[in-house]
């Protein structure tokens, strides 16, 4: 199963000390330089600044070949640009527009909690542990999602 990621999902997975569930939940993980240098920008926390500058080995970094959708932030658009070249099963996405245009364009995207829900499932992660990380980081969410989160807890 391959996965393109945009810069937020991997942010806060790595914030709360859950980023090593994606290996375990895909076989291909894919971002384009695009994302790895907004993790890797000076705005970004020191915890995600290093991740990025010495990424794991199980990161592959690829420039997508195909031209990107211009209305969106260029890390978003280059990971979507990306996942349509790969023809990836899923798109780590959780800003609104660009999840709009990436189902759009045939993609399945997948925002943060249900990668965190999805690792749960398969016994990746402590789900109550991970929920109270994210709550300590600037993740916003809707007050149903929270819910939805504090619900797969109990």
């Amino acid at each position: 199963m391959i996965v393109v990621s945009d810069t937020s999902p991997l942010n806060y997975l790595i914030l709360i000390d859950e980023i090593d569930v994606l290996p375990g939940l895909f076989a291909n993980v894919l971002v384009p330089p695009t994302v790895l240098s907004e993790l890797a920008d000076q705005r970004a926390p020191q915890k995600v600044r290093d991740w990025a500058n010495s990424p794991p080995i199980w990161l592959a970094v690829r420039a997508p070949l195909i031209e990107a959708p211009s209305k969106l932030h260029p890390g978003e658009a280059a990971a979507i640009a990306l996942a349509i070249e790969v023809r990836a099963d899923f798109l780590l996405i959780d800003e609104r527009e660009g999840t709009r245009i990436a189902t759009e364009r045939g993609l399945v995207p997948l925002g943060l909690v249900a990668v965190l829900l999805l690792a749960r499932e398969r016994g990746l992660i402590d789900l109550r542990r991970a929920v109270q990380r994210l709550r300590a980081t600037s993740f916003r969410a809707v007050p149903q999602v929270w819910g939805k989160l504090d619900q797969a807890c109990t």
